[in-house]
């Protein structure tokens, strides 16, 4: 019988150790006490879920069970006709009382898994542990996760633990349901290589086989890591018991990344020296193959195809996720699940593509090692308590009702086709060189207008458009007079945009006090001409407004909601463009933002500072106006997937920070190595300005705080500043 391709869904829910701490990923984003999150999934129409009911969450101290949790999320789920595909262990190691290395591991897991199917009969589908070699490895051979362990013999022994405890607990689970399905997932890429370390890519491409191949029983004799096992001491009465006895899963599950494939060099040079590494014959860099140069097209689907032809058994993708901006989220999904339907049409028994990461996740920066709230979304975002639906949903709705999903960003391929993946241009073998793409995927190009050329925002946008493979026109004054109405019409006609943002306006805060007239034609009447056609024509509107809308009268960050007293007439101008524009077009998008600051500007506050105390220079700082300091590129990033998530009315977009230019700028001299001393505090009140400015326009956000913390940000500008300092 014929399976339709479905798409199936899972939340991010490792629960791993690192030395005694226990990170939850369930409890980091909320949805261990938000049961209505499965409401939301299955108004997507998703009905099969990878559901963690995790063994180390539900262990109690007295060696029992606490199973409220699963009681109500398993009922939930049953009332909502969605199937649950139960995992057990997800990278984690089990309850206190076991290990990855405990030769009871595997009965203390069956142990469970027999009270759960007891209690939950009606429950068919289970991955009693995920990715097991994946997390054999950053257990037992990398030493990341517990029980940080860095040798073969670790390594190979908890992989064998792991695929015994699978196979008891498919036993276990088929006492009380006899037709218990194993959907079995793992981390699966491919490794190329310089021909000098041909020997260590080909032991690598078997040894990614070998959670399966146990499973499968066919780890015997004949099998190429045979003696490898046994010569770091495998038993080889324990290779037997899984031969004999083999648990083949019903469907094989591949997680495939965008680093899964990887390249191994000799050459250091070319490389940095996170990539740098080894086995006991030579030194070698392993990194992502996707960054070297040549066009390497072993992707998703030849991967799959691969699997297949090994196996021959039933295949699923199991996570699908990259965690970059959104139109790259849309991309990599978009062709996964093409992928799969082409796959299909070949013969290849796929049954789902798992969109992962509903949730989003927590600190994959750091391989979760370390609790550092660094998030990337993902269907939802929940940044703001709540979580908030982002493109990814309406792509997972469209695709789960049979529906054709259209959006601009998908005319472009992926940034793993485009040229500008290549951070090592080194020469990549053969068979791993394709024929370059052709990057846009349709005739026409859908394009994101933008004014305000060539000020800060709009250069910003220009460069990150490019970065993204997002089709833009930059437009200056001279191009486009955004506050004729004729002239915007005619332009907007001709052009035909899928988004206009507005980055144009006078920004002269104290000359605005001099010339009112200008100030309020560019600011106000520009942003109500764009947004009245953009309503018109069903075009999606961005503008952009100003921390100077608040009179400081507070000590907190301003949220989206608090009231507008603006002190000065370019604040006045900011506010009265935000109600024109909300009356205009009510789908628009208005951010306000603070401090500018970016790698691409010559004149903002940071870098004019940095460049006076890199030549021994004294310069002087308010101490106290308090701000909320804004990278530019992180502010570009946030508002483009805030667009095209379909965002509208006012959002706060500011990096996570409250503090005054005067500590700002000894923050940014102490991380350039800069004599701090240099810089001397100034009361706001002994300078003159034409334009009154509020104390405290710090901002922050009820909707979600989007950019990162205010260190990352500055860590990031010493990294990418394209302009002198020095």
């Amino acid at each position: 019988m014929e399976h339709k391709l479905e798409l199936w869904a899972g939340i991010e829910c490792t629960a791993n150790r690192v030395q005694d701490t226990y990170f939850d990923q369930i409890k980091w984003s909320g949805h261990d006490a938000r049961p209505d999150d499965l409401r939301r999934f299955a108004e997507l129409g998703i009905r099969t879920l990878r559901f963690p009911i995790l063994w180390e969450r539900c262990y109690l101290s007295s060696g029992e069970f606490d199973w409220t949790w699963a009681d109500e999320r398993l009922a939930l789920a049953r009332e909502l006709k969605m199937e649950p595909i139960v995992g057990f262990v997800h990278h984690g190691s089990g309850p206190p009382s076991t290990s990855l290395l405990d030769p009871e591991f595997p009965h203390k897991l069956s142990e469970f898994a027999a009270q759960f199917a007891q209690r939950y009969p009606w429950v068919k589908r289970y991955t009693p542990i995920n990715e097991p070699l994946t997390t054999a490895r950053f257990s037992g051979l990398y030493g990341v996760w517990y029980p940080h362990h860095r040798n073969d013999s670790s390594f190979l022994q908890i992989l064998l633990n792991e695929c015994l405890a699978i196979a008891a607990s498919m036993r276990a689970i088929r006492q009380f349901i006899p037709d218990a399905e194993l959907i079995q997932t793992e981390d699966m890429g491919r490794v190329f290589s310089t021909p000098f370390l041909a020997y260590q890519a080909r032991f690598e491409n078997r040894r990614r086989w070998l959670s399966f191949d146990l499973l499968f029983g066919r780890v015997t004799q004949e099998h190429p890591l045979w003696d490898y096992m046994l010569e770091y001491g495998i038993d080889e009465n324990q290779l037997l018991e899984l031969s004999e006895n083999p648990c083949p899963p019903a469907v094989l599950g591949i997680n495939h990344y965008l680093t899964s494939n990887r390249f191994l060099d000799e050459r250091f040079e070319f490389y940095p020296p996170h990539a740098r590494g080894g086995n006991k014959k030579h030194r070698y860099a392993d990194i992502e193959a996707v960054r070297v140069g040549g066009e390497c097209i072993y992707g998703p689907k030849e991967l799959l195809r691969e699997v297949w032809q090994r196996y021959r058994q039933p295949l699923a993708v199991t996570e699908c996720h990259v965690g970059c901006t959104r139109d790259e989220q849309l991309r990599w999904l978009h062709e996964v699940w093409q992928s799969a339907h082409e796959l299909k049409a070949e013969g290849v028994d796929i049954r789902a593509v798992t969109v992962w990461s509903l949730l989003g996740s927590y600190d994959w920066n750091s391989l979760v090692t370390r609790a550092d709230g660094f998030y990337e979304s993902g269907v939802y975002d929940v940044r703001g308590g709540e979580p908030r639906p982002t493109a990814l949903a309406k792509l997972v709705k469209a695709i789960n009702h049979g529906e054709t999903y259209d959006h601009p960003a998908l005319d472009t391929l992926g940034w793993w086709h485009r040229e500008d993946r290549v951070l090592y241009p080194t020469t990549v073998p053969a068979n791993a060189i394709g024929q370059k793409p052709n990057l846009l995927k349709q005739d026409r190009s859908r394009q994101i207008v933008i004014t305000g050329s060539p000020g800060t925002l709009a250069t910003a946008f220009g460069f990150i458009c490019k970065r993204r493979g997002l089709q833009y026109r930059l437009l200056s004054h001279k191009d486009l007079d955004i506050a004729d109405y004729n002239a915007v019409l005619a332009c907007l006609k001709e052009l035909r945009p899928w988004a206009v943002i507005n980055a144009a306006g006078y920004v002269k805060v104290d000359e605005a006090e001099k010339n009112p007239d200008l100030c309020f034609r560019a600011n106000v009447i520009g942003a109500e001409v764009l947004s009245q056609i953009c309503a018109q024509m069903g075009i999606q509107f961005l503008t952009y407004s100003t921390d100077l809308v608040f009179n400081g009268q507070q000590n907190n960050p301003y949220n989206e909601r608090d009231f507008t007293a603006p002190l000065n007439i370019y604040g006045q101008s900011k506010a009265m463009a935000e109600s024109k524009v909300n009356d205009a077009h009510k789908e628009a998008l208005i951010i306000r933002t603070s401090a500018f600051f970016g790698p691409w500007d010559e004149y903002n506050f940071l870098v004019q500072s940095l460049r006076q105390l890199s030549q021994g220079r004294e310069i002087g700082a308010f101490r106290d106006q308090v701000v909320s300091p804004t990278y530019v590129p992180h502010l570009v990033d946030s508002s483009l997937d805030l667009l095209m998530d379909g965002e509208a009315g006012i959002w706060h977009l500011a990096n996570h920070g409250v503090l005054s230019w005067y500590d700002f700028a000894c923050e940014a001299a102490k991380l350039q190595g800069l004599n701090a001393k240099l810089i001397q505090p100034v009361d706001s009140s002994n300078v003159v300005h034409l334009a009154k400015r509020p104390k405290f326009s710090a901002l922050g956000s009820e909707r979600g705080q989007l950019l990162p913390k205010l260190d990352n940000a500055l860590e990031r500008f010493m990294t990418e500043c394209r302009v002198a300092i020095q």
